[in-house]
């Protein structure tokens, strides 16, 4: 059976997606640190290829990576320094094959405490797919750290602004 991903059904597939990791969140076993979520590349939304990406280590890659979830995620990005508290913090490493799709998700520390932002967090990089693909490195993982505002806006460490 050879069924096309039509936008339709990403949406549906990215909203099942979304309620079953918050229902998982309210027992929590889904946001255990260092469990894998197993994500099809065919998921993504984004249709276009961004431009590739020359970083060398997958750490020069995260300062790529961090570009595209802000520039896919313009309204969301807190603007400035972040407050002294935050909402949720959470570390998630994103593999990613060599064209620059998702391939899957690991936390490695999640925001227990609010699921909903785990939700979020994986909704935003499944629909910022592609990625720039990495062309001196192929498949890569890239790892970064979501600082959320209780306002559901948030800042990678990567591109942050610091806190006041």
């Amino acid at each position: 059976m050879n069924r096309q991903l039509t936008p339709r059904r990403l949406a549906l597939a990215a909203s099942v997606l979304s309620a079953a990791l918050w229902l998982a969140g309210c027992g929590s076993p889904a946001a255990v640190p260092g469990q894998i979520s197993e994500v099809k590349a065919e998921r993504s939304v984004i249709a276009a290829v961004p431009r590739g990406s020359n970083a060398a280590t997958a750490r020069e890659y995260r300062r790529d990576a961090a570009r595209h979830i802000y520039e896919a995620n313009k309204s969301r990005i807190f603007s400035g320094q972040l407050p002294p508290m935050l909402y949720a913090v959470g570390t998630l490493q994103v593999n990613l094959d060599a064209g620059g799709k998702v391939v899957s998700l690991h936390w490695m520390r999640a925001p227990k405490h609010a699921p909903e932002v785990i939700a979020e967090i994986e909704r935003a990089v499944l629909q910022a797919s592609p990625f720039p693909p990495a062309t001196r490195l192929g498949a890569v993982t890239w790892t970064d750290t979501w600082l959320w505002d209780k306002s559901g806006r948030f800042q990678l460490d990567t591109l942050t602004e610091g806190q006041q």
